[in-house]
This record gives structure tokens, C-alpha cells and sequence, in this order.
């Protein structure tokens, strides 16, 4: 019965539309906030180096304040801001489902749990496969390469 509820579209619409209200009221109290995301639901323009997003957790914290607060928004059904990464702090706008958001926490205490499922958007399911179609690809080739006698039709 639970996932039925978590499941419904209908109780994803109301989370949606509660986030919108927390994160609105947090912007027009000038609030920093952190907010604890799905980081298969992320997207990144550009997009990261796969040193940084590898050491990304599958629930992965976002501190938003000073310049990455300020360059936040709501667009349509997704927050989207900026921030720098890694150790030369580099530059991406990180773009995130509304439903993505699992936590919004203010001062190390969440005020908002999200139990919805994030909706499967085309766009989402074609980066999925992609990854998938690479990382077979990846697994694939580390199994040619485990035997030693493989490495003869590398050239």
C-alpha cells in the first residue's frame, strides 16, 4: 500500500508542488540551504570529468550559498544552479528534477524529506541506456584485456 502511495502521480505532484513552496520561501528569506539529491537524476553543463563524478555517492549534498545561491532557480519542474568542483573549482550549471531532491536541509537538520519516485523522463532513460550501452562496452573490454593473450590484438 505504502508504494502504491510513493508510486502515485498524484502524491508526486503534491511533493513537486511543496518543494517549490520550501525552496521559494527559502529564496525570499535569502536562506542558504543544502539539498540532498539523486545523483543519477543530475545533469551537468558542461559536463564533469569523470575524476570528479566518481567520487560522487548515489545521495550526494549540495550546499547552496554565496555565488551557487545566488545563481539558483526554479525553471519548470527542476532547480538549477551553479557551482565549481573539484580542486580547480571548476564551472558547471547543475540542473536537478525537482523530484530529485530527497532532502532540503537547513544548518545540518533536514526540513523536507521527499519519498516520491522521480518520474522516468525520454531524457533520462536515453542517458541511462547510454551509460549502461558504456559501461558494458568498459566491462567488455576489461575482460579481453584480463587475459594476457588478449593483449596481441591491441595495436
Amino acid at each position: 500500500m505504502l508504494y502504491d502511495i510513493l508510486k502515485d502521480q498524484d502524491y508526486s505532484n503534491l511533493m513537486k508542488k511543496h518543494i517549490i513552496g520550501l525552496l521559494s520561501h527559502l529564496f525570499d528569506k535569502n536562506q542558504n540551504f543544502g539539498v540532498l539529491c539523486k545523483i543519477e537524476t543530475l545533469t551537468f553543463n558542461p559536463e564533469l570529468p569523470s575524476d570528479i563524478t566518481s567520487e560522487f555517492r548515489p545521495m550526494t549534498l549540495f550546499f547552496l550559498a554565496g555565488y551557487t545561491f545566488e545563481s539558483a532557480k526554479i525553471d519548470d519542474e527542476y532547480l538549477i544552479f551553479e557551482a565549481g568542483f573539484g580542486a580547480d573549482n571548476l564551472g558547471s550549471v547543475v540542473t536537478v528534477p525537482l523530484l530529485g531532491i530527497m532532502q532540503i536541509i537547513i544548518d545540518e537538520t533536514p526540513i523536507f524529506v521527499n519519498l516520491a519516485s522521480p518520474v522516468e523522463t525520454n531524457e533520462t532513460k536515453a542517458k541511462n541506456n547510454e551509460n549502461s550501452e558504456r559501461n558494458g562496452e568498459k566491462n567488455s573490454m576489461e575482460a579481453l584485456l584480463a587475459n594476457p593473450e588478449n593483449k596481441k590484438f591491441l595495436k
